[in-house]
């Protein structure tokens, strides 16, 4: 396969946001838009120059449909540069990258902003379809008799059991399972303890932590509330997190028998994460500087019920074009979905049977040096705003090459719905 590779221009960030039970202070376009402008803002083009902006968004609001045309507009792109919006689920903003791509190497485009976005702190509220049916029915009831009819029929029941929406839209619906309940499933499958599971966490809040001390999250750009409170960085690690608190913890998922549970599981969170992708002859045009290339990308589908194992099955084919074992990789960014999630992928590689049945190797693919696997933590201590997080970990993909002189890393990511997505980036 002939893959162009296309110039990573620049990147940035919002802090990622921890849902706190109530609406966050920024809805989904405010968080991209702060941060695309801050972008923008330092770079020899205006934002009219831009070819397109495409955003990945698995929770857009009502108001805000095709939020990606929302975000063009109030970042000063002007009426003639489109913007739209996809969606895959966990790895939307990973498909705003590859549809830039995609259009940057058939010569559509050829300087394009793709970042990804979600605000689930704000999603809805959803009542039973008999609440829905009795406000239908009471909308369009004409007389003070009919709508007296109405309340003498409203039960406390109908008004007291919502569904908050992220629950339905964190639920396959084929299989008819929570994403939580998949990770439980790689669980069983790969025997993967409790300890094990809260360790890593541990972990993951250990190095955001550190890598906070130690200033290496650069791509954030801090925001500013409309009551000037400043959020300057990322507000969900926990640093006093240890296995003992951990530990106290009840599974969530499966409440007899589980071991997921909120402490070794991803947070609700808001966020936006954006890149500038270039071809080669936009960065001679605007004299640009390239922070790195994307080198290649991959899609890839498995079992709705295993969905956690998508990396496995997206990343092996870009080794494989490419010569590479799993440690000829220098850096590995694999989205925290779930402890158990990220961990049954490493057991997989590892896995004689599950190599030769599912990806049709010879044998096992090897073992994962974990050394190189998230070094600056990840979405269990950072949060996992769906829509931003295929972003967030190709752009740090790239940093961690940056600072440690490396050459090559790949970002990967499970999605719900049975997929996974995979890039390869090089720095220049």
């Amino acid at each position: 396969m002939s893959f162009q590779p296309v110039y990573i221009v620049d990147g940035a960030r919002s802090p990622f946001l921890k849902s706190r039970n109530l609406p966050g202070p920024f809805s989904a376009s405010d968080l991209a838009t702060a941060s695309g402008r801050a972008l923008l803002a330092r770079q020899p083009f205006a934002p009219e120059d831009l070819d397109e902006v495409i955003v990945g968004c698995a929770s857009p609001s009502v108001d805000e449909v095709n939020i990606g045309r929302v975000i063009a507009l109030r970042l000063g792109c002007g009426n003639k540069v489109p913007g739209w919006t996809v969606m895959r689920n966990c790895a939307s903003g990973m498909q705003a990258i590859d549809s830039a791509i995609a259009n940057i190497q058939n010569g559509r485009s050829s300087l394009v902003m793709a970042g990804g976005v979600d605000a689930l702190s704000r999603a809805p509220l959803l009542y039973s379809d008999k609440m829905v049916l009795w406000f239908s029915r009471m909308a369009g009831a004409r007389t003070l008799g009919q709508k007296l009819a109405l309340f003498a029929e409203l039960r406390p029941g109908m008004l007291l059991a919502p569904v908050i929406g992220i629950v339905k839209g964190l639920t396959d619906p084929v299989v008819n399972l929570l994403m939580g309940q998949t990770a439980e499933n790689l669980a069983w499958k790969f025997g993967i303890s409790r300890e094990e599971m809260d360790a890593f966490s541990v972990e993951s809040h250990r190095k955001v932590a550190a890598s906070q001390d130690a200033g290496h999250l650069k791509e954030i750009v801090p925001l500013v509330g409309t009551d000037g409170k400043v959020y300057a960085e990322d507000d969900g690690v926990r640093r006093d997190a240890d296995a003992a608190k951990l530990g106290k913890l009840k599974p969530f998922f499966d409440r007899k028998y589980g071991k997921i549970t909120p402490g070794n599981s991803s947070q609700i969170t808001d966020g936006a994460a954006w890149l500038l992708l270039a071809s080669a002859d936009a960065v001679k045009k605007w004299n640009l500087e390239p922070i790195g290339k994307i080198t290649d990308t991959q899609w890839a589908g498995l079992d709705p019920a295993q969905m956690g194992l998508g990396p496995v099955h997206a990343a092996t084919p870009i080794l494989r074009r490419h010569g590479f074992g799993l440690n000829d990789v220098d850096t590995w960014e694999i989205n925290e979905a779930f402890a158990a999630q990220v961990q049954g992928c490493i057991r997989a590689w590892a896995d004689e049977t599950y190599c030769k049945e599912q990806l049709g190797l010879g044998g096992a693919f090897g073992q994962l040096d974990t050394s190189k696997l998230n070094v600056d933590g990840g979405a269990i201590a950072l949060g996992h705003p769906v829509g931003a997080s295929g972003v967030r970990i190709v752009l740090h993909a790239l940093q961690v090459l940056r600072r440690t002189n490396k050459k090559r890393g790949i970002a990967t990511i499970c999605i719900g719905g049975g997929q996974g997505g995979a890039v390869l980036v090089e720095t220049v």
